[in-house]
């Protein structure tokens, strides 16, 4: 019997910089999912899930188009099956202690990690983290950074990940004793393979054609764009890189009043620049922003509904109708027989 844990994660700051080789600042998280099994000579992938009815069963080896398979969640287990060509037949379970439904925690990187670490191994973990990516496409069609699969199989218990998308390098940042993570839902359920997410990247894309890569563009650059839009969309990213740095120092020299000023900058730039907030999500970050030991909040994730997450006092609890949790940061995927 074999057994994975992948981890969700979510990112404090540095939204939709991943995929123009920016900088972000997520953690993994204590809680993620598990797959438990054997191999067999069944020919065949079966899985079930606790979190849902339907379960998973193809033949394999896996060939064509995943995207039409059911159920929905499967079509992650069969793109890691198809990545790495399992032929051997496979029987197991899986157990999430994820909140489900579109909350914006990675819960789709973590079963595309668990599943290749239990199909394929665990091997050079940033080759990993392209692979699973190469998984999510092929489910989704979500042209995603690496940012949640970096994270999901890096992360280091106690700390956030400093990950620069362009280089690679990944350094942990240690979180400061007297500061909780809340994270919490905002009413509105996210669908990234909806939502516009590809489009954001495309824009992006145009911006480098025009003025080179934005993670060394500078806010005049952007500000001198012709298109209202790409202005808007390049001074987030410019400002969000800066963010993360900002962050971090935030965290080193204890100024968490400071942390949470710059994740309020970091929500309204998502919301006005970036425009991948809603009136329920702003509304639920306001709400949850002017609570009692409260030091700020914002979107965390893609965007278009999902999760924020906040800067808290230790004890501190939300009074809201949606579900929120403490989060703690913990390690990264692991693999054991």
């Amino acid at each position: 019997m074999t057994s994975v844990f992948a981890p969700g994660r979510v990112n404090l700051i540095g939204e939709h910089t991943d995929y123009t080789g920016g900088l972000v600042l997520p953690m993994a998280l204590d809680s993620g999912i598990t797959i438990t099994g054997q191999h067999n000579d069944t020919g065949r992938l079966v899985l079930s899930s606790s979190q849902f009815d339907e379960p998973l069963d193809v033949a394999l080896p896996i060939g064509g188009d995943v995207t039409t398979l059911q159920p929905v969640w499967g079509r992650y287990l069969a793109s890691a099956a198809q990545q790495v060509g399992l032929a051997r037949g496979f029987e197991g379970e899986i157990e999430s202690t994820l909140p489900a439904g579109g909350t914006g925690l990675s819960s789709s990187s973590a079963l595309a990690c668990a599943a290749l670490l239990l199909f394929g191994g665990d091997a050079d973990r940033t080759e990993l983290a392209k692979t699973a990516r190469s998984i999510e496409f092929a489910a989704t069609g979500v042209n995603s950074g690496l940012m949640d699969q970096l994270s999901v199989l890096n992360g280091v218990a106690g700390h956030a990940l400093r990950i620069d998308c362009g280089s690679l390098d990944i350094a942990p940042v240690p979180l400061p004793d007297d500061v909780e993570v809340l994270v919490f839902h905002s009413g509105q359920p996210r669908m990234l393979a909806d939502s516009e997410y590809n489009e954001r990247r495309a824009t992006c894309e145009a911006i480098e054609a025009l003025i080179g890569p934005l993670r060394e563009a500078t806010l005049d650059q952007v500000s001198a764009l012709d298109d209202p839009t790409m202005v808007k969309r390049g001074r987030h990213v410019v400002r969000e890189n800066a963010r993360v740095d900002a962050m971090i120092e935030a965290f080193t020299s204890g100024d968490l009043s400071l942390a949470g000023e710059i994740l309020e900058d970091g929500h309204r730039s998502l919301s006005e620049d970036y425009e991948v907030s809603t009136p329920i999500v702003d509304a639920q970050q306001q709400r949850v922003a002017a609570m009692p030991g409260i030091y700020g909040a914002r979107l965390t994730g893609g965007g278009f509904g999902g999760s924020l997450v906040a800067l808290a006092e230790p004890g501190t609890t939300l009074e809201i109708d949606e579900w929120w949790m403490r989060a703690r940061p913990g390690q990264g995927a692991t693999l054991s027989d």
